[in-house]
């Protein structure tokens, strides 16, 4: 089933940005889009919404009020070119809090705490002991979002202005930096090892000076990382 999605702004080009990427986000569906929270707040009242995308400075009625007016909102993602309001938005419960520009890559993390919270993020595993089995969508063309298994990737490679991401089932180009990208994975299972490449610290096969060894291929770690991936790499082992 898919994350019902409303966006409530008052910016005409903020809410097509914001449209624009949900609808390249195979799990996310928008409902509406309103330009005032008046409208948002009727609409609500007869419809069940999973998460709402809105912004903080608006007429009449302002995010903070809006949220405040809510018997039991649903998850909410903050969307202001302002980043003031962060303390205050978050202690009313805020999932997010995104300040524009809204890069696509900063959105994805969102969604990807949107699945978290809803319990979406995971499928189950055709084995006795079923584990999650987590996964991110990361857009390989103009159109198209391709979901990639977390358990599945061996390498991330920056190739300057893109990323080349190996997995166990294939390798996708995708226009993002190694930094950002390697902000949306969880810590405990990937480690930047140089300024080209983060790697999967459960797929490394050897350790050898320098260097580690995945599928037969050797990364280089870079002298200012070296220190941090053996100390991760020694405290990860059994």
């Amino acid at each position: 089933m898919k994350i019902k999605c409303l966006i409530i702004d008052d910016e005409p080009l903020a809410i097509n940005v914001i449209k624009n990427y949900i609808e390249q986000i195979e799990d996310l569906e928008l409902v509406n889009t309103f330009s005032n929270s008046i409208e948002g707040l009727n609409f609500l009242k007869n419809n069940t919404i999973d998460v709402i995308f809105l912004d903080i400075n608006m007429p009449v009625l302002d995010g903070i009020n809006f949220i405040k007016s809510l018997e039991n909102p649903p998850l909410l993602i903050i969307t202001s070119a302002y980043d003031q309001f962060a303390i205050e938005t978050y202690e009313l419960d805020v999932l997010d809090y995104l300040v524009k520009p809204i890069e696509f890559p900063r959105l994805m993390k969102a969604v990807n705490k949107i699945n978290k919270r809803l319990n979406n993020t995971a499928t189950k595993l055709p084995q006795e002991n079923s584990k999650e089995n987590p996964f991110i969508f990361v857009k390989i063309d103009k159109k198209k979002m391709k979901k990639i298994f977390l358990n599945e990737i061996l390498v991330i490679e920056s190739l300057k202005d893109y990323l080349k991401i190996s997995t166990t089932s294939g390798k996708f180009i995708i226009h993002s930096t190694l930094s950002d990208f390697t902000g949306l994975l969880p810590e405990r299972d990937f480690i930047r090892i140089h300024r080209s490449y983060t790697i999967a610290i459960d797929k490394i096969d050897a350790v050898e000076g320098n260097s580690i060894e995945i599928e037969g291929l050797r990364y280089v770690i870079g002298r200012s990382y070296i220190d941090e991936v053996k100390q991760k790499i020694l405290n990860s082992s059994i």
